[in-house]
């Protein structure tokens, strides 16, 4: 026994000495990994009381970090088995594809918004390595693979509009650049999108990726400044004909355990988008009847986080920040005088700020994808006539 434990560890020892060193024998794309340089060296604080910047930064330092990454993955073959960075090459950071392509979405919106942020050429160069005609071609080889239609669908394929919406109105010289080398994806988006609707029988009113009502929302702002009208005109026919009758939507019972999107409040905050202010408003009484006209905030707590290490649990602090964009989208779009406003704005600060203030750099969990949502909130990127 004594001679085959010092066998085992006599081999043990030669193969730890055959093993390749953590850098120099390692196969190129493990250095890669091992080496990745940390994006925020060399950059400036966040100014004082730009929020803004603490989001900037938390997607610079994600956008191209490889791991942890989780991934929902067709396998075709064996050849199949790779690593995400070789199966998505232009949104492979920040845990999954769909966080990698919000967060590139945040970057542009930054650059829309604050032109003289201090990030800006840090912002333009990480962009820039991700954006390339080599990159696409490859995302567009992992759509186009058998089985893959519905990969991202609708969530993510949403948030990849949502970028070209940002893109599209951008007049930083890059972006032109960037449009045309991103549209090939986005006609391949919008096609399999316009194949999926007329099969689809139901909404999907989950709090989570597949709901069917916070992607319409999106990819209707997407129609709008693409000027793509048959493609808005099938969002809002199959948006009519899925929640134009609802009636008293059960926000008591709200949130679920793992909700980042609210099924009321956004079916509601997509409604806005497809009728008249004045169907709106009638339609909203019918809908969320409970909603005060006192002006105050306490009928809708936020959600409450106990573990913020946790993946799922930390969802409801992108609950409350969801939540404070679809009551601000909701007010923006009832007329001036109807006393819900005064409720629905008060109920979205008191969300608003439990939510922002749970955006930090402290867990992964929560650090990869909440910054996209806080500065969709704090720009006002929904509302109508920004």
């Amino acid at each position: 026994m004594k001679r085959f434990i010092f066998a085992a560890g006599f081999s043990a020892l030669a193969l730890t000495a055959c093993a390749p060193s953590p850098v120099t024998d390692a196969p190129p794309a493990a250095q890669d990994t091992q080496m990745e340089a940390d994006p925020l060296v060399g950059l400036p604080a966040p100014r004082e009381g730009a929020v803004t910047d603490r989001f900037a930064r938390l997607a610079l330092s994600c956008i191209h970090k490889p791991y942890p990454n989780k991934i929902s993955h067709v396998l075709n073959s064996d050849a199949d088995a790779q690593p995400p960075r070789q199966l998505y090459p232009a949104f492979y950071g920040c845990f999954d594809w769909h966080s990698s392509v919000h967060g590139h979405w945040l970057l542009v919106r930054i650059l829309n918004t604050d032109p003289e942020t201090p990030y800006a050429s840090a912002i333009v160069t990480a962009l820039g390595k991700s954006f390339t005609p080599e990159n696409i071609a490859g995302e567009l080889a992992y759509f186009q693979a058998p089985d893959r239609a519905s990969f991202e669908r609708p969530y993510g394929t949403a948030w990849f509009l949502q970028l070209m919406t940002e893109l599209r109105q951008a007049d930083f010289p890059e972006a032109a650049i960037w449009v045309e080398t991103l549209a090939p994806l986005e006609s391949l988006v919008a096609d399999y999108t316009s194949a999926w609707l007329p099969k689809l029988v139901y909404p999907i009113r989950a709090g989570t990726h597949n709901q069917t009502a916070f992607a319409f929302g999106l990819m209707i702002d997407w129609a709008d400044a693409t000027g793509n009208s048959a493609f808005r005109e099938q969002i809002a026919a199959k948006s009519l004909e899925f929640y134009g009758k609802d009636v008293s939507c059960p926000l008591s019972y709200e949130p679920s355990g793992e909700d980042f999107l609210s099924p009321c409040l956004m079916e509601a905050d997509m409604m806005r988008r497809v009728m008249n202010r004045e169907d709106f408003a009638a339609w909203l009484t019918a809908f969320l009847p409970l909603i005060p006209q006192d002006g105050g905030d306490d009928w809708l707590a936020p959600g409450v986080v106990l573990d913020p290490t946790d993946g799922k649990l930390v969802h409801l602090d992108g609950l409350n920040l969801s939540r404070a964009w679809a009551m601000e989208g909701i007010a923006s779009a009832l007329p001036e005088a109807d006393p819900r406003r005064a409720a629905l704005l008060a109920a979205a600060v008191r969300h608003k700020d439990t939510g922002i203030a749970a955006v930090s750099d402290a867990h992964y969990a929560g650090s990869h994808w909440l910054a996209s949502f806080a500065t969709y909130l704090e720009t006002q990127r929904g509302i109508h006539g920004e």
